[in-house]
């Protein structure tokens, strides 16, 4: 295990250092200049679109919303990135880690803007009449490449569907472990891998919707319970506060983590720790954005870019100060587990129990979306009857495999994967930027002329592979409308 450990370590060094650091942080900023700041300067209008209403369909159902879309995409990102992700990443990074968590957010919310309105306008309608889109699609009729959208689509189900699940898998895994003390760790782990497997097992192959209907439900309580427990945490201690900052302006910037080497430690694990949280560029969220029935693809461009600031300036923050605030004893530890003594040295051991459930809870529902992610991406490479029975014998054995797996193995093989993911996604979208921007250019115009924005294909008539924004249809769904000021 220790050999695999600092082979995946070398790997990823290398990559990040040299490859997907200077390509993640470069295409952010060439995003934001060439946008003018969309996710700063447009913050006022995401939350405007955000409560907007699909309009239903000729059949009378009802049709995914902005803010549906939003909260798909926000239950897939709060997880155990904002629980284990953030611990890990001030453990190997310092404090420091923090700040460039914050800096990737804004830097990656104009990398969110461009992928999800490239999903919205490539998107394409299924079978029972729903949208599907996301990277491999655009990469196929925008690009006109459909091998780069195969290697996409097997890049992300490698990456969710067995590295992300094994990742979940092994934070319920240690947070479980740290509520049981007394649980004799040689019979844990296996248990609680078969345990994992078996009840993903069963949303897999049948109770999908049962299942899906309870989490849809209970993952936003469980993340407003989080975010109660780090506020009682923060208060209890608030006469920390102004060293938690200092730390954490402190170490992105200090002498001696620049003269102890540690300068670099966190801004790699800030902007690694930062991707895996948000999703910003990494390719997953315009799966969920694809999906959401709007007037105009930047309006879900503009929420997708919100809900990179929510998970990260809200949940990822909360997470850090719970950490920094307590300042407790690594020991060895450096994912979920930290988090946990934090919240019971704090509160008492009850709130690490809580955090157990609250874990579980993310953690599987992220899960069962790894899984779909996975499984939609497959359906777009072949419609082979034997490939998805495997897919699902493979994922489920990765989940008990990242039950007995340790936290660095684990989170390093993480990184290497989301890193080939984001590399793919951000090459394809980098020349597809400009459509992104004439978009934008677009929706202004037309939010200038007092009008609620409306794209037709007509508009923009020189692009090809557009098939979803049909002229009468989108006209009369969807009619331009007169603004009125709040």
């Amino acid at each position: 295990m220790d050999t695999l450990d600092t082979l995946v370590l070398t790997v990823n060094d290398h990559l990040w250092t040299y490859l997907l650091i200077p390509l993640v942080v470069g295409a952010g900023l060439y995003f934001t200049v060439r946008s003018r700041g969309v996710q700063l300067r447009l913050l006022p209008e995401m939350f405007r679109v955000l409560k907007e209403k699909a309009p239903p369909r000729a059949d009378g159902r009802e049709q995914v919303s902005s803010f549906g879309a939003f909260t798909i995409s926000a239950a897939a990102r709060v997880g155990t990135g904002n629980i284990a992700g953030v611990a890990t990443a001030i453990t190997l990074g310092g404090a420091g880690a923090v700040f460039w968590m914050w800096v990737m957010a804004v830097i990656g919310a104009a990398s969110a803007f461009v992928e999800s309105a490239l999903a919205q306008l490539y998107k394409v309608r299924g079978s029972t009449g729903a949208y599907r889109g996301g990277p491999a699609y655009y990469m196929q009729r925008g690009l006109g490449k459909r091998w780069l959208g195969v290697l996409f689509a097997v890049t992300i189900t490698v990456t969710f569907g067995f590295v992300f699940n094994a990742v979940q898998a092994n934070t319920i895994t240690a947070v479980a472990a740290g509520s049981l003390p007394e649980a004799d760790t040689a019979w844990f782990g296996p248990a609680a891998g078969v345990l994992l497997a078996a009840l993903l097992g069963f949303a897999v192959f049948g109770g999908v919707r049962r299942i899906s209907s309870v989490t849809t439900v209970l993952v936003p309580l469980m993340a407003v319970l989080y975010l109660l427990l780090g506020a009682a945490v923060v208060l209890l201690n608030i006469t920390e506060f102004p060293r938690v900052i200092a730390d954490i302006v402190g170490g992105a910037f200090g002498l001696r983590e620049l003269a102890a080497g540690g300068l670099g430690a966190a801004v790699q694990q800030g902007i690694r720790r930062g991707m895996f949280s948000n999703e910003a560029g990494l390719g997953s969220a315009p799966n969920a954005g694809a999906a959401a029935t709007v007037s105009h693809p930047v309006k879900q461009g503009l929420v997708q870019s919100l809900g990179v600031f929510f998970d990260t300036m809200l949940v990822c923050t909360m997470t850090a100060f719970i950490v920094l605030v307590t300042d407790p004893e690594p020991s060895g530890r450096q994912g979920a587990d930290l988090t946990q003594t934090a919240l019971s040295g704090s509160l008492g051991a009850w709130a690490g129990h809580v955090l157990t459930v609250v874990v579980f809870m993310l953690a599987f529902s992220s899960m069962v979306g790894n899984y779909y992610y996975g499984e939609t991406n497959i359906r777009f490479v072949t419609r082979r009857r034997w490939v998805l029975p495997s897919y699902r014998v493979l994922v489920l054995s990765a989940v008990v495999a990242g039950s007995l797996g340790s936290v660095a193995v684990v989170w390093n093989l993480a990184d290497v994967f989301m890193g080939l993911m984001a590399l793919v996604n951000l090459l394809a979208i980098l020349p597809l930027s400009a459509i992104s921007f004439r978009l934008l250019d677009d929706y202004l115009a037309q939010r200038r002329a007092g009008l609620d924005p409306v794209f037709t294909r007509d508009r923009m008539p020189d692009l090809r592979g557009v098939q979803c924004w049909d002229p009468v249809r989108a006209g009369s769904a969807a009619p331009e409308r007169a603004v009125t000021s709040a």
